[in-house]
């Protein structure tokens, strides 16, 4: 994979207990990463292009230290097949219009920093981070900006126009029942009340709705998902046609170097 150098992995694979959240979280930021990296060249204004290619790429820097923490990390992004990905459907969502990348952003960019900054926190008191306090320290950092992106871009576009503010009001509803999943526990990471991250998540994005005049939605963020879902390798229709697309020069061309 080819992105900023990512944070030195540590010599030795991550505790057992803890590779099943390193992999899961390391696919959320992959395919994410991937998802915005679909916007060069088609951003709505230059800025907006840097933006998100950045955000794209400290993604992809976490993707590439997660993975490595459970194997080879070109194996993982390029070999596997579709059921073996863990990552939570929301981070696979179709880009749509802006306002749908935006919210998207919103709400998983507030779960990582909220994630991040509890295992940055159990590293420093030495237990219950998984092995994972070290990315989280690097990490949290670079999702606070992500974080404070879509939520300016929120304030923006829903207290914006008459149509800003229905697209990103759709965009908020259609995106809400894939909330739920992010929340359940992952193996490994003691440190984590998942109650409680549900809790400051949805205060949090409350909030932001409420400020750009966007009205919460009123729909489950769980029920079909609460099997599991992406967590448990069951993805959504676009998936599969973004992991071709991913997958395609490495598998046509195997073994080759650059």
């Amino acid at each position: 994979m080819t992105a900023a150098d990512p944070a030195t992995a540590p010599a030795s694979a991550a505790p057992a207990l803890a590779a099943e959240a390193a992999l899961a979280l390391g696919d959320d930021a992959l395919m994410l990463s991937h998802r915005l990296a679909e916007w060069a060249g088609h951003a709505p204004e230059l800025e907006e292009e840097v933006a998100l290619a950045n955000i794209a790429l400290d993604l992809l820097g976490q993707a590439r230290v997660l993975l490595s923490l459970v194997g080879d990390e070109d194996e993982l992004a390029y070999l596997r097949e579709e059921r073996a990905f863990r990552n939570a459907q929301l981070t696979e969502q179709p880009n749509g219009d802006f306002a749908h990348t935006i919210v998207r952003q919103l709400y998983f960019s507030t779960y990582q920093r909220l994630l991040y900054g509890r295992l940055t926190a159990a590293a420093g008191a030495g237990t219950g981070d998984g092995g994972l306090g070290g990315l989280a320290a690097k990490a949290v950092k670079e999702v606070a900006y992500h974080q404070d992106h879509a939520e300016q871009w929120t304030l923006r576009l829903g207290d914006g126009t008459e149509e800003s503010h229905r697209r990103t009001q759709a965009a908020v509803d259609a995106l809400w029942r894939f909330t739920g999943e992010l929340f359940q526990p992952l193996p490994g990471l003691a440190a984590v009340d998942w109650t409680e991250l549900e809790s400051d998540w949805l205060t949090s994005v409350t909030a932001v709705l409420g400020r750009a005049t966007l009205t919460v939605p009123d729909g489950p963020r769980t029920g079909a998902w609460r099997a599991g879902a992406g967590r448990q390798g069951l993805h959504t229709e676009s998936f599969g046609r973004m992991l071709a697309e991913m997958q395609h020069l490495h598998r046509s061309h195997p073994g080759a170097t650059w």
